[in-house]
């Protein structure tokens, strides 16, 4: 597949993004996802039809366009959904960014791996790793799916000796417990590769799309994390992590 045959299923745009990755970004957030997260704040982007499909050229144009604004540190920052279920198209998307001299950056949850998302991460500067929890049960009570994939995808990405950055989910009653965080925060402790660790605390700003999209939403009565959960998590991650921040 050429460049200029290659197209995308996007769902949406954000043309200056500042919570995904170094500096500002184009953020691009593709159609369909396979974990079905219960705090998932995007649900009308986990189906995979719909968004629009769009050219690999014009995917390109428009970072040309916005590449003045990057600076040093910024780049293009590919979400979702899950981006990796396009990762061939990605990967031509990535070189044509390259040929820019434009950063790259891949917002994961790890659930894909194979020798085409290996491709991909050769060609990916910055991966963001969402890794939901440590626990397999807890994992798949969760997002309905086990970790053992993204555990193995995160483990990939620390033998390419590649940049990585970590992020976890808090959600009170969920993820947020203490021998759970402290387990996470120790398996990630010995990677050489993770530049950064974001704490996300849980919020309800999705709850609406739910009852839209006609999908039973599983946290009502559940509150954000309280600045004391908070802080416990952070603390407990700095134990083992550099470069741990609270969003």
């Amino acid at each position: 597949m050429q460049e200029g045959s290659a197209t995308l299923r996007v769902h949406s745009i954000e043309t200056m993004g500042a919570q995904d990755g170094p500096g500002l970004r184009l953020v691009i957030f593709t159609q369909g996802c396979h974990m079905r997260c219960v705090y998932c704040h995007n649900p009308d982007t986990l189906s995979l039809e719909g968004g629009t499909l769009m050219s690999v050229d014009a995917l390109v144009d428009r970072a040309l366009r916005q590449k003045k604004y990057f600076g040093k540190n910024g780049g293009v920052t590919i979400s979702g959904g899950e981006a990796t279920l396009h990762r061939e198209t990605l990967l031509i998307l990535f070189k044509a960014l390259h040929a820019h001299g434009i950063h790259t950056c891949l917002d994961t949850n790890g659930l894909v791996y194979d020798e085409a998302l290996e491709a991909l991460y050769a060609e990916t500067d910055l991966v963001l790793m969402d890794i939901k929890h440590i626990d397999d049960v807890a994992h798949k009570r969760l997002t309905s799916v086990s970790n053992e994939k993204p555990l193995k995808t995160a483990a990939y990405r620390e033998s390419t000796g590649k940049p990585m950055w970590l992020r976890y989910v808090l959600v009170p009653g969920w993820s947020d417990e203490p021998e759970h965080l402290e387990a996470w925060a120790q398996h990630f402790s010995s990677y050489k590769t993770v530049e950064r660790v974001e704490i996300l605390p849980y919020h309800k700003l999705g709850m609406n799309k739910w009852a839209e999209l006609g999908m039973e939403y599983k946290l009502h009565g559940v509150d954000t994390p309280t600045q004391a959960s908070r802080q416990l998590a952070k603390e407990i991650f700095s134990r083992h992590l550099n470069n741990v921040v609270l969003k």
